[in-house]
């Protein structure tokens, strides 16, 4: 029995193409899309030596609750979910720019702050913040999407100029942004939560624009704890946050920050079991709901047999 999900390689009928992403086995089936989300786990763009158990079905499960709950508001790219590992949808044509919404200097825009940086992607930020502050009003700090490495930070000139999208386009994301990004405040309020930024990704679709990826989950979102906050805030203390930031944070007290010449560290056996731990804790806090857990005896057959279900059922 395997302890983890760690990649897959299934041959499914039809089945038009593969990609393997950081942490997502990514099928191709012409215009729809099967993707089995993993257990591995990235940070600093690179993909870490071990595999955390049921992250995947824990990060899919999130996504497919946040999908349901916005698709009223922006159309998304998500069919059905016939698996806690799998999401099928509509194969939509990327858009390579990352929308990141920022309601709190935290992060990566936290640690430019403390460079001295006070524009971040042609947006400025005040003077005398302190981290965990929230911002007079939500900010989006785009980044390109890269195929390898890091990606870049980039603002709405040079997007605009490198022709990536039309003005007409970038207003359109700019406000699917930010109605995603009030409606994941509100709902992480409703969990007494606070939604401190996160990411979306788009993609056209039939000439639509369309939310495509994750939302909402913490491998792409960070959320502080709402009680205390103001509080913690006043002393100087660190936020309880929930977010994958505890893993970059042990990484980088490990040395590793996916800087050249550094060396990943090894990951032991309790260090990978409290990651599981903080998962299951973030999605019952971010869902309001208990994690039902498939078991891992049969998962790869399990998987393949539920694909293969939709694809005899629904395309054939």
């Amino acid at each position: 029995m395997p302890k983890a999900l760690r990649e897959t390689d299934y041959n499914f009928p039809g089945q038009t193409g593969f990609y393997k992403g950081k942490v997502r086995d990514v099928y191709f089936l012409d215009n729809i899309l099967v993707i089995v989300a993993s257990d591995r786990i990235s940070a600093f763009d690179h993909i870490l030596p071990e595999a955390i158990p049921y992250k995947g079905q824990i990060l899919n499960q999130i996504a497919y609750h946040f999908l349901r709950a916005s698709e009223a508001i922006v159309p998304n790219w998500l069919i059905m979910s016939p698996h806690p590992n799998v999401s099928i949808g509509k194969r939509a044509d990327p858009i390579k720019l990352e929308m990141v919404v920022r309601g709190y200097l935290a992060g990566h825009a936290w640690r430019e702050y403390q460079a001295g940086k006070r524009i971040i992607c042609g947006v400025t930020m005040p003077d005398g913040m302190k981290e965990g502050d929230r911002f007079p009003t939500p900010i989006i700090t785009p980044a390109t999407k890269a195929e390898e490495g890091h990606d870049e930070d980039i603002s709405e000139a040079q997007i605009l100029e490198q022709g990536i999208v039309t003005e007409e386009d970038w207003h359109t994301l700019t406000r699917y942004a930010m109605d995603l990004f009030y409606l994941g405040s509100k709902m992480a309020k409703e969990q007494g939560l606070i939604l401190v930024d996160t990411k979306y990704e788009f993609g056209r679709y039939e000439g639509e624009i369309i939310l495509i990826d994750e939302v909402h989950t913490p491998d792409s979102s960070r959320y502080y704890i709402l009680d205390g906050y103001e509080d913690r805030q006043a002393r100087g203390e660190k936020q309880k946050q929930l977010s994958k930031e505890f893993v970059r944070e042990w990484l980088m007290s490990h040395g590793f920050q996916g800087k050249e010449g550094q060396v990943m560290p090894d990951m032991p056996e309790e260090f990978v079991q409290s990651v599981t731990d903080r998962y299951e804790d973030l999605y019952q806090k971010i869902t309001g709901k208990d994690l039902h857990k498939e078991s891992y005896d049969t998962i790869y057959r399990d998987i393949e047999k539920a694909v293969n279900n939709y694809i005899e059922y629904e395309i054939r």
